[in-house]
């Protein structure tokens, strides 16, 4: 997989189509949730396998921190470490910002991924969009 920042129109469009598949499609988040008004203060990332956009993420600078959003892979992708690779990307570009600390809030399914990346656990379970999730952080 190809991880690009998103730089283009087409390459966002790429990027909306994986978020939309996943979070709208598979796992009924509203899209007006999916979509806010967060979207233009973001760093957009999506990945590319053989041309065919397979991940996607955004990443917000906020206080002190890179906060990583929206990060998500293709159902047919998944378990191929796409996921870490574009967490990865992230990571870097959070680093090359001057910032040290990653935050994310993680479905808690996916908790021991991020785990398994770094992340700490540092909340309780709240719900977001109808789904668990716990926040966890990261020193870079």
């Amino acid at each position: 997989m190809i991880v690009k920042i998103v730089a283009t129109d087409e390459q966002l469009k790429d990027a909306y189509y994986v978020r939309r598949t996943v979070f709208v499609d598979e796992q009924n988040v509203p899209p007006e949730l999916e979509i806010d008004d967060l979207e233009n203060e973001a760093i957009h990332f999506v990945g590319y396998d053989n041309d065919l956009p397979i991940a996607a993420s955004r990443l917000r600078l906020v206080e002190n921190y890179g906060k990583l959003e929206r990060i998500c892979v293709l159902k047919g992708f998944r378990g191929l470490s796409y996921g870490k690779q574009i967490i990865s990307k992230m990571e870097k570009v959070i680093t090359d910002k001057g910032f040290t600390q990653a935050k994310l809030n993680s479905q808690t399914h996916a908790e021991e991924f991020y785990q398994s990346l770094g992340y700490q656990t540092n909340s309780g379970e709240f719900m977001d969009a109808g789904i668990p999730h716990v926040t966890m952080i990261k020193t870079l």
